[in-house]
């Protein structure tokens, strides 16, 4: 904010509602969009503007909505309504919180997540540029139902803004809307609020009243019209969150398209805002980025892949693959259809195939597991070939135990690891093989019984069916070869 004035600047996010038109047990400022809590987002975009001071009031669902937002904005003072309703009272806590601040104070609404810190820097600016008591954002839609009206008189000037609920139909039909978004002077808020009451269909406190009895004691009121009117919209159902959400993304996408990654499908891609693509990412379709996921440089990831607070490495490729709170290493490749539980760590160039589940597991450099494999709780170490169906067994029935597998390990197909065991540096197991001791560097581990046909077996025990059918033919085919051979 230093290229506007060195007023000191404080923000206001009202976050008190109960949002009834959610209808959830989660507080409507609380519901995510893009990795974030709708007030999150708010709260991040003012804190681009480097206030003096931010505070949050709250009143329903009074804890959730403290400690979400303490947790991850530690700076914020948390401030609480008290039973008078109304955004006017909330306006009203707050500024008895900033008993001795002075400056311009920024209002904005827990539950309109799209701002841009662009518009309210330009908001902020045009105010002090102006000298308006307050300055107001505003938006032009082609069906404004549910938002409060900006009314102008016949000059253009904003003269009060009316709610939906108490809008003649005439006032109704006019399609800029109140945004939820002002900057007052400190004093003019403060002498005024005092004086509005509670003489609405709501019986509560609007903050909407000081425009005009701003307005009516001539001291300057002005509105800024938002560039973009989506970015202003509020979200007061679940209709409207999947919109926001659905701009949000588009915007999100957006960005990292312009910062190099190549996305296919961007309807299909999902990517939240705290999540980081590197130059030259393909992105294919179907595709979720979500929370903390970090993608290096020249990945591949996609498409039907979930991602979920992972780190992949450069080059590597994720192929149909839902992973939560994994580590993918430079030019590994993990899928399709694999599955990686979280404390995963596949190293470089590593290789976790299809129809793979790992969990609590570090696969080493260049140690591949395949096909149709269950890896949990286990150590593997570089170079390690795992057979089709190998699986670890870490648990019986009351503890979890591990399994460690040395460098250059080579393990026939449909082994089972019995945990707690360890395979030596180099070893070898043959296929199908139930390893329940230790195995010594260099040894070959093998659990096989002799093989044992029992011949007429299927005549004798499932006579009249389609495999004795078949067997009484092969029977007979020989026969008749063997009589032909003796002529």
């Amino acid at each position: 904010m230093s290229d506007i004035t060195a007023t000191p600047l404080a923000v206001i996010v009202l976050a008190a509602g109960q949002g009834t038109r959610m209808k959830s047990r989660t507080p409507k400022v609380l519901h995510r969009i893009g990795g974030r809590a709708l007030v999150g987002h708010v709260l991040a975009t003012a804190l681009e503007l480097e206030p003096e001071r931010m505070l949050v009031v709250v009143r329903h669902e009074r804890d959730l909505v403290a400690d979400a937002v303490v947790t991850e904005f530690p700076g914020v003072q948390v401030v609480d309504q008290d039973d008078v309703p109304g955004t006017g009272r909330a306006v009203e806590v707050a500024l008895e919180a900033l008993s001795e601040f002075e400056g311009d104070v920024l209002v904005l609404s827990g539950d309109v997540p799209l701002l841009e810190t662009a518009t309210l820097t330009d908001l902020v600016r045009a105010h002090r540029e102006g000298g308006a008591a307050v300055t107001l954002l505003s938006a032009r839609l082609d069906d404004a139902s549910g938002y409060g009206r900006v009314l102008r008189d016949d000059a253009g000037e904003v003269h009060r803004i009316v709610e939906q609920k108490d809008a003649t139909a005439e006032e109704a039909a006019v399609g800029e809307i109140n945004a939820g978004v002002y900057v007052f002077r400190t004093a003019s808020l403060r002498s005024h609020l005092a004086l509005v009451g509670t003489a609405n269909a709501q019986g509560e406190k609007y903050l909407t009243d000081v425009v005009a009895l701003l307005r009516d004691s001539r001291l300057g009121v002005s509105a800024t019209v938002a560039p973009d009117a989506a970015a202003a919209l509020g979200v007061n159902d679940r209709v409207q969150l999947a919109e926001a959400a659905r701009l949000l993304n588009a915007r999100t996408v957006r960005h990292w398209q312009r910062e190099g990654v190549t996305i296919l499908d961007p309807a299909t891609t999902w990517i939240d805002v705290t999540a980081t693509l590197a130059p030259d990412v393909t992105v294919l379709p179907g595709t979720q980025i979500l929370r903390s996921t970090t993608i290096a440089e020249g990945a591949t990831v996609g498409p039907d892949t979930s991602l979920v607070d992972c780190e992949v490495g450069e080059d590597a490729v994720v192929s149909r693959t839902d992973a939560t709170l994994a580590v993918i290493g430079a030019g590994a490749t993990v899928g399709p259809f694999a599955y990686l539980r979280p404390g995963t760590y596949l190293g470089d160039k590593g290789k976790i195939g299809t129809f793979v589940e790992t969990k609590n597991s570090t696969i080493g450099e260049g140690s591949k597991v395949p096909h149709l494999s269950y890896i949990g709780d286990t150590t593997i170490g570089v170079g390690v070939n795992l057979g089709a169906g190998a699986i670890t067994a870490n648990y019986d029935d009351i503890s979890k135990h591990r399994t460690e597998i040395g460098d250059h390990v080579h393990a026939g197909s449909h082994n089972v690891f019995v945990a707690p065991v360890r395979i030596g540096d180099g070893a070898k197991t043959g296929a199908g093989a139930v390893i329940r001791k230790d195995v010594p560097a260099g040894a070959l581990a093998l659990s096989v019984a002799p093989q044992r046909n029992v011949e007429g077996w299927v005549e004798k025990n499932r006579p009249g069916t389609p495999a004795a059918d078949a067997v009484s033919r092969s029977t007979q085919e020989a026969d008749d070869g063997a009589q032909e051979q003796d002529r």
